[in-house]
């Protein structure tokens, strides 16, 4: 199965340690970041989709983070 998710975190180094851990534990980059303001914080966000091709079958109860 295929599994997703979308990392994201204020432009800080924090964001770029959270996907480096995500490729070191094997997901793949899937298309381009993203960025955009916060105004409620008054700070940019980065987002970044990932994906990661697993054994298994598809449930809702998947912890993607597990993988």
């Amino acid at each position: 199965m295929k599994l997703y998710r979308f990392l994201s975190e204020d432009d800080t180094s924090a964001f770029c340690h959270k996907v480096t851990a995500a490729l070191n534990a094997g997901w793949a980059l899937h298309g381009d970041p993203t960025y955009a303001y916060d105004a409620a914080n008054g700070t940019m966000r980065c987002g970044q989709a990932v994906v990661k091709e697993v054994d298994g079958t598809y449930s809702p109860d998947i912890k993607l983070g597990a993988y």
